[in-house]
This record gives C-alpha cells, structure tokens and sequence, in this order.
C-alpha cells in the first residue's frame, strides 16, 4: 500500500476508536461478575480446563477488534491516485525592440551594455517555454531581426550574434517601437507586449515615438521600456584607431529621454524601468516575467481505491470466530 496516497474519506469517525480502551477497561472490572461462582469442597476434577478459563477475555478482544474493524470501515480508508493535466492558453507574444547603436557598446554595464543585454535577454527568453518572440533591432533605422516564434532556439542564436555596425547611426526610438508594433498587429494572443530597450534620445528616423505610441495603445499593446546606462559619466565608443582598427572611448555624459520613455509605458499601460548596472538590468527582466505570466490551467483527475471492504471482511471474522468459539471451546464457562 502506498501510504503517501492513503487518506479516509470520513475521518471523522476515528474518534469513535477512543471507545476501544473505554471498553477494555470496563470489562476489566467487570469481568468477575460476568462469570457464575460455584462454591464446591474441591475442584481437582477442573483442573484440566484452568487454561480454558483464563483464555476466556479472548473472546471479548475478539468483539473489541471487530468493533475497531467496524469504526475503520466507517472511516472508509482509500488509496488516491492523482493524475495531472495541464493546459496554457496561446500564451504571451513578445516583442524585444534593441537598440544596437554605437553607444551600447559603453563599459558602464560590464563587459558593455550590449554584451550585459544578451545574457539577460537569453535568460528571460528560457524562462518564455509558452510565449511567441520577436526580435527587432534599431539604430538609426529599424528592421526585424526575427519574426515573432515559438522557436527559442533561434531567437536566442539571433540575440547572441547582435552586433553594432548592421545599421546606419542614430537612435530611432520611433522607428524600432514602430517595427514592434508592426509585427503584433496581426497576432491573435489575448497579450502582447514590446519590450523596448534604448541608451539613447530620439535623434533619427521617420517615425516618431509618439505616433508609435498612439498605434501601440490602440492595438492593446503593452509596452516596457527600459533605459539603460549609469548616472553620470560612461566611456563611450568615439573613433578607431587608424593603426589597430580598435575602437577608441572617452568620457561622456550619459542621456536617456527618460521623460519620453515613461510616456511610451504609461500610455500603453507598461512600465518604465532604468538599469544602471548589470544587475539592475537582470531584475527588470526578473520583474518583466514576474507581469506577464502565460496562464496555466492544471486538471487533476482522482482514481479511487476503496479499502474499507477488508475492514470489514475482518470484523465479520472476529465476530465468526468469536461466536464459533464461544459455542465450542468456550461452551462450558458461558
């Protein structure tokens, strides 16, 4: 018997067990009177049957376990097997709208903002099992990098091979939150979410964010966005050494439309975040998970084993016995 699926039904009725010692200890002070006293000169011709007679409070043990058999059965004992099934709606489809210009390779986030992004992003991507995701990457201009997919395996492989230098410079928030947009406005999910990360100000393209925003909002869009760079100084990228070919990075002050971006969250219901560091940027998307959970739906199917029939089978016994016995062995002393 599998005891860790062992449960009664009524368990209620085990208190009626207390009765079992009650029983027993009145019968202890009881038991004289219930046996007829002969006085005779002497009882040599007895002897023999001395043992019979003090066997004899086994026949009332016998009625105390079928009685205890009978409280069990009430009890009804059963073995529970459980099965699950679980079943998710369509899920979330997601958008990751990335900036890629030349200032994400800043060192304020280790090894650069870039690089940090990547491994955040994969890991949010693994923890995903029932979302659709999309890549769109921008700079001074916007293009998708993956159409949106259930297929982790390639928008992770695309995350990790994202580079600066695949588009013209600038940063065109209007145009990468456009792109987004673009490709949820034909999903049938019951949720659809861009994340929109920049390090920047709206300097480029033909879009703006605004505009973006209202199309985005009138889609049932929602949007994160998230700036991300330090408070204050960061080395940024400014020429290449002419010799090495090695990029080259001087001291810069570091300017992210924060005003624009949590205008972008608040009108599509989102929320703004700022990563400063590495590990700001993991909790935002920790946070991100945290919002936009898939719903899960868990049947669990019962499959019941019912175990009172032995405990009755066994109280029908003792009473058998106990009868046989009371009209055989134990004939004599009643």
């Amino acid at each position: 018997m599998n005891w860790s699926n062992f449960e009664f039904q009524n368990i209620e009725f085990l208190w009626l067990l207390i009765l079992i010692p009650l029983l027993a200890i009145w019968y202890f002070f009881m038991r004289k009177k219930d046996t007829a006293v002969l006085s005779i000169p002497s009882i040599k011709g007895f002897k023999a049957n001395s043992i019979t007679s003090k066997l004899k409070p086994l026949l009332y043990l016998l009625r105390l376990l079928a009685l205890a058999a009978i409280i069990i059965a009430l009890a009804r004992p059963r073995n529970v097997a459980v099965s699950k099934k679980t079943k998710s709606n369509r899920g979330i489809d997601i958008v990751m709208a990335i900036d890629v210009s030349a200032s994400m390779l800043a060192r304020d986030l280790k090894p650069n903002r870039l690089e940090a992004l990547k491994k955040v992003a994969i890991d949010f991507i693994d923890r995903r099992p029932n979302d659709r995701i999309g890549i769109v990457v921008y700079a001074g201009e916007s293009f998708t990098q993956t159409p949106i997919t259930s297929d982790k395996g390639i928008v992770k492989r695309t995350i990790s091979e994202l580079k600066w230098g695949q588009l013209e410079g600038g940063t065109a928030i209007g145009m990468g939150l456009g792109s987004a947009v673009n490709r949820l406005k034909e999903s049938t999910a019951k949720s659809k979410v861009i994340i929109l990360l920049t390090d920047g100000v709206n300097n480029s393209g033909n879009i703006d964010p605004r505009t973006a925003t209202v199309l985005a909002k009138e889609l049932g869009i929602k949007t994160y966005t998230i700036g991300i760079g330090t408070n204050g100084m960061a080395d940024f990228p400014w020429s290449r050494d002419p010799r090495t070919g090695k990029l080259q990075f001087r001291k810069q002050q570091v300017e992210i439309d924060e005003a624009l971006l949590e205008e972008i969250a608040a009108e599509t219901d989102g929320k703004y975040f700022r990563a400063t560091d590495n590990t700001s940027l993991k909790e935002i998307y920790d946070e991100i998970d945290k919002l936009e959970k898939t719903k899960i739906e868990e049947f669990k199917y019962y499959n019941y084993q019912e175990k009172y029939r032995i405990f009755v089978f066994l109280a029908l016994a003792f009473l058998l016995l106990e009868f046989i016995l009371r009209n055989t062995i134990f004939k004599s002393f009643i």
